[in-house]
């Protein structure tokens, strides 16, 4: 039996059998989205793990340069040095759709292009240590944004996988498997009303063919009481 109650009619069944039709495409576009998805999430994760690799040595190397020229040069100096930067950055943030997915893209411009412009201090007063560890800075910057820019993306796409996941399941477990059910319900029920049709119909037919032969007996029956009333012999129908 279905677990909704439905109506065992031909015009149901029609639209049960249009509804399975979509279903069952719906699934298979499903099913090949989240394969997709899962292929580029990988993709991301192996880039993801190398990019923060090398971020994590850039990192590294900043700050053993930093801790060195902190080592040389006395705080008062290392602050005033660090204090008014020179260079300024615009961030600027666009959108890039995967497979229904909106992940950011993110670019960065300076407001010179001069690399000397990096260091906003003069280079009498400081060691080279400080100009090391700036100029690492400098450079794993673009990949930290880069790195920012495929955690959100990871992150996002998790997300999809997940919804689509159960969207499939939902489809695969759930909706099709309660469609066909009640398809083969109704029609079970339209071939049992089908076969008791047939046999009313039969019934009814037995009924006619009895009144005939009946009716035909009895009318030769009276016939045949005409012909002994007037003295001829009967004929045999």
């Amino acid at each position: 039996m279905p677990s909704t109650t439905i109506n065992p009619t031909r015009m149901e069944l029609t639209r049960l059998k249009g509804r399975l039709k979509t279903a069952q495409r719906g699934h298979k576009l499903l099913k090949d989205k989240r394969d997709e998805l899962m292929k580029q999430f990988m993709d991301v994760i192996r880039e993801n793990r190398s990019l923060r690799r090398r971020v994590e040595e850039g990192l590294m190397r900043a700050h053993g340069s930093f801790t060195v020229a902190a080592a040389l040069m006395s705080p008062e100096m290392l602050e005033q040095s660090l204090l008014y930067p020179k260079q300024s950055v615009e961030l600027d943030m666009t959108f890039q759709n995967i497979m229904s997915v909106d992940v950011p893209k993110y670019e960065f411009r300076t407001s010179s292009q001069d690399p000397g412009e990096i260091y906003p201090y003069g280079f009498a007063q400081t060691s080279g240590e400080l100009d090391d560890a700036v100029d690492a800075m400098s450079q794993v910057f673009q990949d930290m944004l880069k790195l920012a820019e495929i955690e959100k993306t990871s992150q996002l796409l998790a997300e999809e996988i997940e919804k689509t996941r159960r969207r499939v399941n939902a489809l695969e477990y759930v909706k099709i498997p309660e469609m066909q059910k009640n398809i083969k319900y109704i029609t079970m029920k339209l071939d049992e009303n089908e076969r008791a049709n047939t046999i009313r119909l039969m019934k009814v037919k037995d009924m006619l063919l009895k009144e005939a032969i009946e009716d035909r007996r009895a009318e030769n029956a009276r016939a045949a009481k005409v012909f002994r009333a007037s003295g001829e012999a009967p004929q045999e129908v």
